[in-house]
């Protein structure tokens, strides 16, 4: 198998797919599923019940949050940025970034490693 080909393991080529249908939530939990690995970045889908959260970090690359279903409240470097089905959020790299599900959300998360020098 090719590197791209493994690398998106979990995504059929040449297909369309609904990936908010491609992780469910679990109650009191959060679900995730990777779509896609490489040295540049990866691809990964959550699904976050309600009241569930991730507590703030910092990451080396940027982090594109983009919310398939439900609403999110992310704080990137101190800054409250609520966000819903459609949205697509830039958490950047050496940022520090948090997030809470304002109510069960789905959202994928990708992750771009950083230019040189940033």
């Amino acid at each position: 198998m090719k590197d791209s080909a493994r690398a998106a393991a979990g995504l059929p080529a040449a297909e369309a797919v609904d990936l908010a249908s491609m992780v469910n939530y679990a109650e009191g939990a959060v679900v995730s599923r990777t779509l896609a690995e490489s040295p540049s970045g990866t691809l990964t889908l959550f699904a976050f019940d309600a009241g569930q959260a991730l507590s703030e970090h910092t990451a080396p690359f940027d982090a594109f949050v983009h919310v398939l279903d439900g609403r999110v409240e992310l704080t990137i470097g101190g800054k409250t940025v609520p966000a819903g089905a459609g949205r697509i959020v830039l958490m950047p790299a050496n940022v520090p970034h948090a997030l809470r599900a304002a109510g069960r959300f789905k959202m994928l998360l990708t992750m771009l490693k950083s230019p040189e020098g940033r």
